[in-house]
């Protein structure tokens, strides 16, 4: 009979670090982990504490958040299962550069810095995917400074509303719904302006009917228009 197989492996094979590696060998590297659970609000670990693990979400919503020298919060990202976070200072031998906070119920899977580095020793391609998921890292850090030096606010909204509904959007017959409560500060965190310039800025979106803020949940009714107010073109 063949050996039953975690349910939480699913999440192993989607992630980007673990790509192209056997399913023995992901069990083999899930056998290394291990599981936490947090309860809705609670912290994971805060900016600047020492970087000794990373984790896999299976279950649940966590915020990355990173305080700036000034003392401004601002929403770096909101891994959802599947998705891995804390890699990036735990290859780099940093500190955690953000705080991570679950905002619903969660569940991750850890593993030690230490086991990271052994099975980059016996798995090339997690080597391979580490530099990939560096480079896009860099990459996405490279664009969110362009938009915040060149791009006019609205533009930069709409992109941060398109990144949300991409991370955490789910299609219905109305558009697309971010399953995320974001208040205004949150939003205009993510796209580096104020909370009076959101506010009016999505009162605007909503009077011309290609978004609905009325409920706990945005929903992008419009995602076309959104599409081109993000990518500058005439409407």
């Amino acid at each position: 009979m063949p050996t039953a197989r975690p349910p939480e492996l699913k999440y192993l094979q989607t992630t980007a670090l673990f790509q192209r590696l056997s399913e023995d060998t992901l069990v083999r590297i899930m056998d290394d982990s291990y599981e936490r659970a947090f309860s809705k609000d609670e912290y994971l670990f805060f900016q600047d504490d020492p970087a000794n693990e990373f984790s896999i979400c299976i279950e649940g919503r966590i915020k990355l958040t990173q305080l700036t020298p000034e003392g401004n919060q601002v929403i770096m990202h909101y891994p959802g299962p599947g998705e891995v976070f804390g890699l990036i200072a735990v290859l780099r031998g940093i500190r955690f550069p953000v705080t991570a906070q679950a905002v619903e119920d969660s569940r991750v899977l850890a593993w030690k810095d230490t086991v990271m580095t052994d099975w980059m020793r016996r798995e090339p391609q997690i080597a391979i995917n580490s530099i990939r998921i560096l480079s896009g890292f860099i990459e996405n850090f490279q664009n969110r400074i362009t938009e915040l030096s060149t791009e006019r606010v609205e533009r930069r909204i709409a992109r941060t509303l398109l990144r949300l509904a991409q991370q955490a959007g789910h299609k219905d017959a109305n558009g697309i719904r971010i399953d995320l409560h974001l208040s205004r500060q949150d939003i205009a965190e993510m796209a580096g302006t104020t909370l009076y310039t959101v506010s009016r800025t999505l009162r605007k979106w909503e009077t011309e009917g290609f978004l609905d803020g009325s409920g706990p949940l945005i929903r992008i009714t419009n995602p076309h228009h959104l599409v081109s107010v993000a990518d500058d073109l005439p409407s």
